[in-house]
């Protein structure tokens, strides 16, 4: 047992920032399931209703963590294995060319930005969308990382079959069945993957002018997490105190060493986001390959 132990922390251990969140959404899927098929007193597809978000403002205001866990709960095998799919693709082709950071910040807050616009449209046009609805599902969260991509690299190519597509076209063809959805039976779910989409943009039309939105959000995850991280110092990290404190132009080497590769990779990204990818040298192509590894 202790072995299967040991082969499922180090699987997991190995496992991108995105992967992780696939891993649990997957297994809150089936923890769902399994307390359903358990309890025949829960109402249908409600067996995490504490987790879910509602369109009642007086509902949220006593669950606040429901703008962040409802992008968890999947009831449908279908709707979680396509979100989860999405999630996958993006998240390799994304991880490649930013940092896990920026990809929690922009992942997060697409999440929260659609649970934001649901409300929204729910409490401010309750004649359009009727309440009552409950909100469930990491589209928003996803919709934020593509249309991002699709808004700071709009020209580059993606493949599709035997042609070629821009970017920006995929984006823009997202974006409109979202809003043709909202006339359709899935109208909260469709607000919520606008509100992510519309943070994705702007998130990324920031980024391009070197802001990140993010920053004040990522400070608060640092700050959790912090909570959690082990407080102990080895006694070991004096030994080596004035070797790991050597600066080069004020920074330490392994800080001066990742600015300057950030500031290559940012650069290759604005290449790609004026000509496309195929506007780069092999040696472009392979540091961003490396870089991403």
């Amino acid at each position: 047992m202790s072995t299967l132990n040991n082969d499922i922390k180090q699987k997991l251990a190995h496992l991108n920032v995105l992967e992780k969140i696939i891993a649990v959404n997957v297994i809150i899927f089936f923890v769902g399931f399994i307390l359903q098929a358990l309890t025949s007193t829960l109402p249908s597809h409600s067996s995490l209703k504490w987790f879910e978000l509602s369109s009642h403002l007086s509902e949220v205001l006593v669950t606040p963590w429901t703008f962040i866990t409802y992008a968890f709960i999947h009831y449908d095998f279908i709707h979680m294995l396509f979100n989860m799919l999405w999630l996958y693709f993006i998240g390799k082709w994304f991880l490649n060319m930013f940092s896990k950071k920026l990809t929690i910040n922009i992942y997060f807050l697409g999440a929260i930005s659609g649970a934001v616009v649901f409300l929204l449209g729910y409490n401010l046009l309750p004649n359009v969308f009727h309440s009552g609805s409950r909100l469930v599902g990491a589209s928003a969260a996803v919709r934020a990382l593509l249309i991002f991509m699709c808004a700071y690299m709009p020209q580059m190519d993606l493949r599709f079959f035997t042609f070629n597509i821009k970017l920006w076209i995929v984006g823009a063809a997202m974006v409109a069945m979202d809003v043709l959805g909202l006339f359709g039976t899935n109208a909260g779910g469709n607000l919520a993957h606008i509100g992510g989409a519309a943070l994705g943009f702007f998130y990324a039309m920031q980024y391009k002018k070197g802001v990140d939105i993010g920053k004040g959000f990522e400070s608060i995850v640092d700050q959790v997490t912090g909570w959690f991280s082990k407080t102990k110092k080895s006694p070991l990290k004096t030994v080596h105190k004035k070797q790991a404190d050597k600066k080069m132009a004020g920074f330490k080497k392994e800080e001066f060493d990742a600015f300057n590769k950030q500031k290559r990779i940012d650069i290759i990204l604005d290449k790609i986001s004026k000509s496309g990818y195929d506007s780069l040298t092999k040696e472009e192509k392979a540091f961003l390959f490396k870089a991403g590894k």
